[in-house]
């Protein structure tokens, strides 16, 4: 059996016994030691080598950016990660005052949360760099759809809940951005992020879906109460922190509860 194998045998074997959550390891462990991001080669042997690699080319990145005078030592650590991102891209542009474009605040958003769950600079950047080309190609088409798929789960689990949305006309105007583009980032507590994101690079965007149900069902009686779209989604972008860990845990049943026990369903 490969690593791969167990690690999802396990995962699924701890789950059924009651101890959800055993591998729900930090995003650092999780990602560095699986191949999917591509931030490892798959010969362990290697990975010393591989990350001195990245280290260098992190410095050398880093350097160009402070010679062409882009970056200087007041630059925000995330916006360092972007502007670095964007040269290896070759999108960097004129003048770091030029407005930003949406999917620039995606990544500062994931790379603000990801600096508080790794703390060396080289392994932060590398990972949210990874983790957001991933949401860019592997989920590209995937993305779009989530906001469907979220009407259509929240309609199983509760249908007046989703006509109250529609009759204050709430269903188009919620964060979705917030929620399926930054994978939560801004919303959820770093704690809770390790949680669904490691879902994430496993295979299965979907879990978002079920975050956002799960969201809505915890917070019932708060949203039925409200009567305007802009009040709930006010709402929904800042939710009380205190229950995020509750509710990913509920939203991770509802998703065997509708998809049974995925390991790599997107």
């Amino acid at each position: 059996m490969t690593e791969d194998s167990q690690r999802n045998f396990r995962s699924v074997y701890y789950e059924k016994v009651g101890f959800r959550g055993v591998e729900e390891k930090k995003s650092l462990e999780i990602l560095l030691k699986d191949d999917r991001l591509g931030i490892l080669p798959p010969h362990h042997e290697s990975h010393a080598q591989v990350m001195m690699y990245r280290k260098e080319q992190y410095s050398d990145v880093l350097h160009a950016l402070e010679v062409i005078r882009f970056i200087s030592d007041a630059t925000p650590q995330v916006e360092v990660y972007l502007y670095m991102h964007r040269l290896e891209s070759g999108k960097l542009p004129r003048s770091p005052s030029f407005p930003l474009e949406p999917e620039d605040e995606v990544f500062l958003a994931i790379a603000k949360a990801m600096e508080e769950m790794v703390e060396d600079s080289v392994d932060c950047y590398w990972i949210t760099r990874c983790f957001v080309n991933q949401l860019n190609s592997k989920y590209r088409d995937t993305l779009p759809q989530l906001p469907k798929a979220f009407e259509q789960y929240l309609n199983l689990e509760d249908s007046r809940l989703l006509s109250h949305l529609k009759a204050c006309c709430a269903v188009s105007t919620l964060p979705y951005e917030l929620w399926f583009k930054k994978c939560f980032a801004g919303c959820l507590p770093e704690s809770s992020l390790q949680r669904i994101w490691d879902k994430v690079v496993s295979g299965s965007c979907k879990i978002l879906v079920f975050v956002a149900v799960e969201i809505l069902l915890t917070f019932k009686i708060k949203v039925m109460a409200l009567n305007s779209a802009e009040k709930i989604t006010k709402f929904l972008e800042n939710i009380p922190q205190d229950s995020s860990d509750a509710i990913v845990s509920k939203a991770i049943d509802l998703w065997h509860k509708h998809c049974g026990t995925p390991v790599h369903s997107s």
